[in-house]
């Protein structure tokens, strides 16, 4: 009996010692960019900075890193951004600082301190990076997403407004993506403030202000321009009757909005009207508008909620207000990546592959590695595309390699190749392989690349 114990207890599983090493997972609303992934960013981001560089933008980046009054004075302490979604904290020297969560007020802090005013105007900055802003995580933006931003400082005219709506639908056009740009004026703070106004008392009347969302009723006392902005139910079914802005603009902001629209129908850009966007920041006057998606149907008939994959506008006073010398007129949009890679895959829209002629080479045996090796690094120098996996011994995983990167020839190296001082050249998509001397290799490759 006590054997039999003995026996089922020796065939129990050894108890374990110790506990297993917490797994980490992402935080919500962050996410990595894996290795497929980046071919959509690739794709984005090319096109952005192709387009805007043909446009005269050039490259400007800001650091992440922000005083927090730095967002307080050019949002608007009531603003969304700054009272719910900025990642604000105190570092080691006991300053205020914020994680950036938009690109322009650091331009614009930049053009100032570093005195951009004295360079020939306008100004034209492309800045491609990360924000962040703590809020409810949605399809396509993430508590840290990525924008591509164009700004232009030092232009009064309405061609600018123009020019930036044109560059960003030639940008959705070239993504096989169909946007209405939404437009609207907001005035400048003279017929603004008489707008305002009427918009209070319009929202004061009886029975209204009991319907409004609790957000709406403390913006009607603090921000009641952005209370057109609302996305609740009620809220809207309200704003339908409210007075309209475009009917409180003085002469020049009037005229300034007639020549853009204008301009866009010069070009044919599709836009609509939309007389209750407002955008979120307080520095924005004059012209504004935001690039949706086109509306759709669901299998019901309902029409989808439009996606906003961006949006910008004029900013006159932001410079001056943010300690510039002289006022500088200025304006400026941010197109959000993620959404723009969410809307091509929502389409399935094909990537165009580059045309690259891709030089794989590979070998057979430590000796042949080493001047498989060699050549790899000459060849490089020379200016062709080359690949390898060196790392690999068998011949079969790597030419299985060669044709997932897409090459068009590969190049072998064993021993008897070591021995007669040439290379096998394998044309990969044909199969035909063929010997080349060693030392002509490149020129063999070059003359067969231009037959291609």
């Amino acid at each position: 009996m006590n054997k039999k114990k003995k026996e089922t207890d020796s065939k129990a599983p050894a108890k374990k010692t110790g506990s297993r090493s917490k797994k980490f997972s992402r935080l919500k609303g962050f996410k990595d960019i894996n290795f497929d992934e980046y071919k959509y960013v690739d794709l984005v981001t090319k096109k952005a900075v192709d387009l805007a560089t043909t446009y005269g933008f050039k490259r400007f980046e800001t650091p992440v890193l922000e005083s927090e009054a730095l967002y307080e004075k050019a949002a608007g302490k009531t603003s969304d951004m700054v009272s719910k979604e900025m990642y604000t904290f105190l570092d080691k020297g006991g300053d205020k600082v914020s994680v950036r969560p938009e690109i322009t007020p650091g331009i614009v802090r930049a053009y100032n301190e570093h005195g951009m005013l004295n360079l020939p105007q306008p100004v034209k900055t492309l800045s491609i990076g990360p924000l962040l802003r703590y809020e409810k995580p949605q399809s396509g933006r993430l508590r840290q997403h990525n924008q591509f931003n164009l700004e232009v400082i030092g232009e009064a005219s309405p061609v600018a407004d123009a020019q930036l709506m044109i560059i960003a639908y030639n940008f959705f056009k070239e993504l096989q993506i169909d946007i209405q740009i939404q437009i609207n004026s907001i005035g400048c703070k003279e017929c603004r403030a008489d707008y305002v106004k009427k918009l209070v008392a319009f929202y004061k009347e009886r029975g209204k202000r009991t319907k409004l969302c609790n957000d709406c009723k403390k913006r009607l006392l603090k921000d009641p321009l952005h209370m057109l902005d609302c996305k609740e139910e009620g809220c809207m079914e309200i704003r339908d009757d409210a007075p309209q802005i475009l009917d409180y603009l003085d002469d020049d902001c009037r005229e300034h909005f007639v020549k853009v629209l204008e301009y866009l129908d010069e070009f044919d850009i599709p836009y609509v009207l939309n007389p209750y966007l407002v955008r979120s920041f307080d520095y924005y006057n004059k012209t504004v508008f935001e690039f949706a998606s086109m509306p759709e149907e669901d299998e019901n008939g309902v029409v989808k909620k439009q996606v906003i994959l961006g949006g910008g506008g004029r900013y006159d006073d932001l410079v001056e207000s943010m300690g510039g010398a002289e006022p500088a007129p200025a304006a400026g949009f941010g197109i959000g990546i993620e959404r723009v890679i969410s809307k091509i895959k929502e389409l399935n829209i094909p990537l165009k592959k580059d045309h690259e002629d891709i030089i794989f080479i590979a070998q057979l045996g430590d000796p042949a590695r080493r001047k498989a090796m060699l050549m790899f690094e000459e060849l490089r120098r020379s200016g062709l595309k080359v690949r390898q996996a060196f790392t690999q011994d068998a011949l079969k995983n790597q030419l299985e390699e060669a044709a997932r990167v897409g090459a068009k020839f590969s190049l072998i190296i064993g021993q008897k190749e070591m021995m007669d001082e040439t290379v096998m050249l394998r044309d990969m998509e044909s199969g035909v392989q063929e010997v080349v001397d060693a030392k002509k290799v490149s020129q063999e490759l070059e003359k067969k690349l231009k037959k291609e």
